[in-house]
């Protein structure tokens, strides 16, 4: 019997059309490690399967929002964008483009959190029963390390960082087409740098008493969202692994975008 996989400063803090490869799985059958919607147009987007497991989320030595570090399970794998979604990706859905670096392989940016729900509502619509949304911040952080303990993804030294990321030093004030650089041990890019990426939760200035399951927190005290990874104009400290940092909803920045999730049934 099989299963059809259902196919996600300023005012900051810091269809029925069959896809493409679609992935399948059967008793006994391991997931497809990676496979690509037709998004129309011959614009596809791809995903990477991310393994059940568990690490240590935050760290010691970073800011006070990092603390505790703690342990959290997520029991279930799921897919994430291979890649930042592209400007084409999102006009492809979207049919607009408010990015100020313009470019179909660049990032989209400039991206409010409530415009990225739609997105993932609009994938919903083009491909029913599937899920699509943000990631929490626990399954970023996760899928950024990918199994490495270290500072970054690369390692503890910012040395190599440069072959991974783009950040301040390396990026001339600009976003660049996304899976130039080195992918991590997962084969996703652009997990560190180019730009920031939204996620689904709410931002609280410390870990006490979030899920250790990997889901989101849904409510704080104020409403701003978490968002991961670093961007092209951030220094290396922001691009770290458990580096947190927050944005209000509503606002667009040319150094923010996002991810898409898929969950696996």
């Amino acid at each position: 019997m099989a299963f059809v996989l259902f196919a996600v400063g300023f005012l900051t803090g810091c269809g029925n059309e069959k896809p493409s490869g679609v992935a399948t799985q059967r008793l006994g059958v391991p997931l497809q490690q990676e496979f690509s919607f037709d998004l129309g147009n011959g614009v596809k987007i791809e995903f990477i399967l991310v393994p059940a497991g568990e690490f240590m989320m935050g760290s010691d030595n970073g800011g006070m929002d990092e603390k505790p570090l703690h342990k959290v399970s997520i029991s279930k794998p799921f897919y994430l964008g291979k890649c930042e979604v592209t400007q084409e990706q999102w006009e492809t859905i979207m049919a607009e483009n408010r990015s100020r670096f313009r470019g179909v392989n660049l990032p989209v940016e400039h991206v409010t959190w409530s415009a990225c729900v739609k997105f993932m509502d609009a994938l919903k619509s083009k491909w029913p029963g599937n899920v699509f949304r943000l990631p929490s911040e626990a399954e970023w952080e996760y899928a950024c390390r990918a199994g490495a303990t270290s500072t970054y993804s690369c390692g503890d030294s910012d040395t190599a960082l440069g072959e991974y990321a783009w950040f301040d030093k390396n990026s001339n004030n600009t976003t660049h087409p996304v899976g130039q650089k080195k992918p991590n041990a997962w084969g996703l890019y652009d997990m560190h740098g180019n730009v920031f990426e939204w996620c689904a939760d709410v931002y609280e200035p410390s870990y006490d008493s979030a899920p250790t399951n990997g889901t989101a927190r849904t409510k704080g005290k104020e409403n701003n969202r978490v968002i991961r990874g670093g961007a092209y104009e951030s220094p290396t400290s922001k691009l770290r692994s458990a580096y947190r940092c927050w944005a209000y909803p509503p606002v667009r920045v040319r150094s923010i975008g996002l991810r898409v999730l898929l969950e696996t049934p």
